[in-house]
């Protein structure tokens, strides 16, 4: 499904996506009676409730398998897991500096295998995106960039799932890709805005990974660079302004 869907496909693949997310959404949500709101799949949120993480593995396998195409599955893939990673044994550090500066003193944090993953990650899809050697090393960044961007806005309920909703709308106007993200947000918005779930750094990594492959495809080399200097641009007044604190501590 990468490049342009026709209005079909982009119901079709919306549909499959939030189908399959609810689904394991709610199969995941089955669990919670025997945990009793306990344990690595739950956490206390910025306003100390306790919400479950099930959103973030839901919205992984939705839009994987609603994208149908290996760079796009890829990316999200991996990004998920990195994301999960750093759910489980994330700190308190934040932002690129941080990360890096705890590598150079011999220690590997969870923010650094993200950095790692998510970004070679990236690098791979492009290569399966793009033909000539700049487009796909500038498609890599718009997708690593993109998963990094939803993560950076996840701060407050809802807020990672309405951006991929509103970054992605004049896309599926446009018949591009990004009718999986979309539909596997839309199928947890509900349930993230009203802290019962949250997407944690699993869903919101991957609904950008996702997002990000959509566009990539979708772009020629000016629109990459584009959202390439747009994303960096993010991601440094991010790591300047100290935004994309979690809403949970981890």
């Amino acid at each position: 499904m990468i490049g342009s869907l026709s209005r079909a496909g982009r119901i079709g693949t919306f549909a499959v996506a939030a189908g399959v997310t609810r689904a394991m959404y709610a199969g995941l949500r089955r669990r919670q009676d025997s945990s009793c709101g306990v344990g690595p799949w739950h956490r206390r949120n910025y306003a100390g409730r306790t919400v479950d993480l099930y959103a973030g593995p839901a919205v992984v396998a939705g839009s994987a398998l609603a994208a149908g195409a290996v760079p796009a599955a890829l990316a999200i893939l991996v990004a998920g897991a990195c994301g999960r990673h750093d759910d489980l044994n994330g700190d308190e550090r934040r932002g690129f500096r941080a990360h890096l500066t705890a590598l150079r003193d011999g220690e590997i944090t969870s923010g650094t295998v993200k950095l790692a993953g998510i970004g070679a990650a990236g690098l791979v899809a492009g290569a399966l995106l793009k033909e000539r050697t700049l487009d796909k090393l500038l498609a890599g960044v718009v997708v690593a960039g993109t998963a990094h961007l939803v993560n950076l806005v996840d701060v407050r309920p809802g807020r990672a799932a309405l951006t991929v909703l509103a970054l992605g709308a004049p896309g599926l106007l446009r018949g591009s890709a990004v009718a999986a993200p979309m539909g596997a947000a839309a199928a947890v918005l509900v349930d993230d805005l009203g802290e019962t779930s949250m997407l944690g750094d699993t869903g919101a990594h991957a609904l950008g990974a996702a997002l990000g492959a959509a566009v990539a495809a979708g772009n020629g080399r000016l629109g990459l660079a584009a959202h390439a200097a747009g994303l960096v641009a993010a991601a440094v007044y991010g790591e300047r302004s100290g935004t994309g604190v979690a809403r949970s501590p981890m």
